[in-house]
């Protein structure tokens, strides 16, 4: 039986001080009332002002308990971070940088945990640089100012997919991981205020809005129809 839920990749941006009804998809998801859900800041360094910025934004979605699941500092405590992540009722993962984020993570030693909680049915969701860190890999440059110095490294991978957020109308990030694929591969543009839902046999779901794909075939990498929404709640 899979028990394993979708993975919530967000794009924020919606600035306003209504419920998001993302966050509410989200909330509803977990299949618990008031959940406990731990936050990984390891992208932003845990700054305080992004961690309660998100938290306000998610319990004006709903009843919810977060905690800070600290990683980034020299005199983090692990085990404490290990099971406020281990007994949590979903995982959250902030914005930030990518690769540093995904830096800490390796440092600490942590990146295998996340894995087996998503195996046990753990949901987790994330923002920005979050969910791009939740996704299969990442694009970076060896040289900023060589474009052939471009490389992938590897994220979580909880999402089986390859996507970029606030990159919209171009994509170019986007576009330069998947020239280092192979034919066939598909990447997704994730634009401000919208989030793809991507469920553990890869299937997508648009939610707030349209969703930008690209494919990597023999012509180059081009743009794919949107991904839309299946209906107008979210």
């Amino acid at each position: 039986m899979n028990n394993k839920k979708p993975v919530y990749l967000i794009a924020g941006g919606r600035g306003n001080n209504n419920p998001d009804p993302i966050f509410q998809a989200v909330l509803n998801d977990v299949g618990k009332a008031s959940p406990t859900i731990a936050y990984v800041g390891a992208a932003n360094g845990d700054n305080k002002e992004f961690f309660e910025r998100i938290e306000s934004s998610i319990k004006r979605a709903g009843e919810c308990r977060m905690i800070q699941a600290v990683l980034s500092a020299k005199n983090a405590d692990l085990n404490k971070a290990r099971q406020i992540l281990q007994t949590a009722d979903a995982v959250f993962v902030s914005g930030g940088d990518v690769e540093a984020g995904m830096q800490v993570l390796e440092e600490k030693g942590i990146i295998s945990l996340f894995p087996e909680l998503y195996q046990q049915g753990k949901l987790f969701f994330g923002i920005s640089a979050g969910s791009i860190m939740l996704a299969k890999e990442w694009v970076r440059w060896r040289d900023p100012d060589d474009d052939s110095s471009a490389e992938l490294f590897p994220c979580l991978g909880l999402a089986p997919v390859i996507c970029d957020t606030h990159g919209e109308p171009e994509w170019e990030e986007l576009k330069a991981a998947l020239k280092l694929k192979q034919d066939g591969a598909n990447g997704y543009g994730i634009t401000s205020g919208t989030c793809l839902k991507v469920s553990s046999d890869g299937k997508v779901e648009a939610l707030g809005g349209a969703i930008y794909k690209y494919a990597n075939n023999k012509a180059g990498v081009r743009r794919q129809p949107d991904i839309l929404p299946l209906n107008t709640n979210h």
